[in-house]
């Protein structure tokens, strides 16, 4: 009896975590929605912000990377994502679920362990490759050359935590077609800050961290790239290479035209957790 009593205890806990956390996904569409109701530029002809949708993303970059390939397509559908994380969690398995295929870097022995185990059913046939690896500026152009990665990738993401300016910068022999990159929102986008270059930097937990959105625009625009898109929880830049871009997104590219403010807590509103089944 104890048992059962324990059982339905549990159950009723469950039950209660689960219904809040689904009023704090609620609320945070409600928010993002009166977000875009306040402010119509957001969804201007052009414009991403509409199309945010989250399947395996942390925040809204499932649905802007179908909106941008919808735009300009694609050629080879392959993909790089260094600071890959769990591998359930990023910006890439979506894609990876829609028959992409691609390579995966982490500096983080353990989670690569687990990506091992967890996606092996892409891993086996080819579809997918993880490589643990710290990644630096010296060694970006190496590790793509060793995993043959096409000269020409549909997207590149960078989420390394401190160097992503400096990576970013040091691949010049590849030119994805689009490339998502974090940036730090306590910049505004008029200021072209970037933290110092250190190889094996990480992140100190701090504010101070990465490049802000001004620095990336500058480096990408010196790069053929246009920016076309910051989501709103004011995490990730979304940058297409010029040749690509014309007539397909807002005409103003700049940093002040796209900037998002740090809205962090959208990047962790969700009521069930993300999972791939055993």
């Amino acid at each position: 009896m104890a048992g059962r009593l324990w059982s339905r205890v549990q159950r009723g806990v469950d039950q209660r975590r689960f219904h809040s956390r689904a009023r704090v996904e609620f609320e945070g569409q409600r928010f993002v929605s009166d977000l875009l109701a306040r402010d119509p530029e957001l969804s201007a002809r052009g414009r991403l912000a509409p199309f945010e949708r989250r399947v395996f993303s942390q925040n809204g970059e499932d649905g802007v990377l179908s909106e941008i390939f919808n735009r300009i397509g694609t050629i080879n559908e392959s993909f790089v994502e260094f600071g890959c994380g769990n591998g359930i969690e990023n910006n890439s398995l979506y894609l990876l679920h829609r028959d992409w295929n691609g390579l995966w870097i982490d500096g983080d022995q353990d989670l690569v362990t687990s990506i091992e185990k967890s996606h092996h059913s892409f891993i086996e046939p080819g579809q997918l490759r993880v490589l643990r690896s710290l990644v630096t500026a010296e060694n970006i152009e190496d590790i793509f050359l060793a995993n043959e990665v096409p000269s020409e990738p549909d997207l590149i993401s960078i989420d390394i935590d401190g160097n992503d300016y400096w990576v970013w910068q040091a691949i010049e022999a590849f030119r994805p077609r689009v490339l998502v990159v974090e940036y730090n929102a306590i910049w505004p986008p008029e200021m072209t800050w970037v933290q110092s270059y250190a190889p094996d930097r990480g992140w100190d937990g701090t504010s101070h961290h990465g490049a802000g959105l001004g620095a990336l625009a500058k480096l990408g625009k010196k790069k053929g790239y246009r920016l076309v898109h910051c989501d709103l929880s004011g995490v990730n830049a979304f940058f297409v290479r010029d040749d690509l871009a014309a007539g397909h997104f807002a005409e103003d590219s700049s940093a002040a035209a796209h900037y998002q403010p740090a809205r962090y807590f959208l990047s962790s509103i969700v009521a069930r957790p993300r999972g791939l089944g055993s």
